[in-house]
């Protein structure tokens, strides 16, 4: 028995128009609580996750996702993008990755559903482009390891996330010890976790976090310069975006996947 993620997607059954969605019939509060009990399926296990749904083109609807002997070629998701908001990264990596597939997880609804409705009208709009694209509603802070098998992801994101100012609140921060153990767990080692936000004191928050973890080590600041995707951390989002717009200050925490000999 499997409770399937079949919910907002990027490949469901319906073909897109071409024309994107506006946003403004897609408005939504700024965060939502990750610790409420929300109530939405989602995947028993990785074997359990309908990849059909999300990458028709890779996977064909017979195939459910499954990758036994006959898919071992199959490709995986590699790129996350947790708390993916309107997909602006998704949409900007795409073209830069086409043959990594990548997904957004998000927390609200209305949000994931444009998510899902830009994919649809970017690749009717665009035949052969973003395939490699998709979203999905999931809480992350909670299922991580229900989408993703041990060492899988090669990037993940942290986008201006929530910063949860109250001091009771910062169980609810998406970046923290505990969950790094559960994203070490789902990266491959050499990969890289990348956060940005707008708000100095998280800031420093997830690079504490992300010192102290034995898994993980900065990287040095010679690679973040001539890596690509560093760019489209401030640039990708409506919320760097805005940032941008009224000269704020961003700060970012770039972090490798490392291993430990006992591993």
């Amino acid at each position: 028995m499997t409770r399937t993620s079949s919910g907002a997607n990027g490949g469901g059954g319906q073909q897109g128009s071409g024309k994107l969605p506006r946003k403004r019939f897609y408005r939504a509060r700024a965060h939502s609580n990750p610790l409420s009990d929300s109530h939405f399926p989602f995947p028993i296990s990785p074997d359990d996750f309908d990849l059909s749904q999300h990458y028709p083109r890779y996977y064909p609807a017979a195939d459910k996702g499954d990758l036994g002997d006959g898919e071992a070629n199959a490709p995986l998701i590699r790129f996350a993008d947790v708390g993916c908001g309107f997909g602006g990264l998704l949409v900007g990596l795409s073209p830069l990755f086409p043959d990594k597939l990548m997904i957004g997880m998000e927390l609200r609804d209305k949000v994931t559903e444009y998510v899902k409705e830009r994919v649809l009208a970017l690749r009717a709009s665009n035949p052969g482009q973003y395939d490699n694209v998709s979203v999905v509603r999931t809480n992350s802070m909670k299922y991580i390891p229900n989408y993703f098998r041990k060492a899988q992801l090669s990037k993940m994101f942290f986008l201006f996330p929530d910063p949860h100012f109250k001091e009771k609140n910062h169980r609810r921060r998406v970046i923290s010890m505990h969950l790094l153990d559960e994203y070490a767990y789902v990266m491959e080692v050499g990969g890289i976790i990348y956060t940005i936000t707008d708000v100095e004191e998280l800031g420093i928050w997830m690079r504490s976090c992300l010192e102290k973890h034995p898994l993980f080590e900065a990287v040095p600041e010679e690679e973040i310069k001539v890596d690509p995707v560093v760019t489209l951390l401030s640039t990708a989002t409506e919320e760097g975006q805005k940032v941008a717009r009224n000269g704020g200050q961003t700060f970012q925490a770039i972090f490798r996947r490392i291993s430990l000999q006992e591993e």
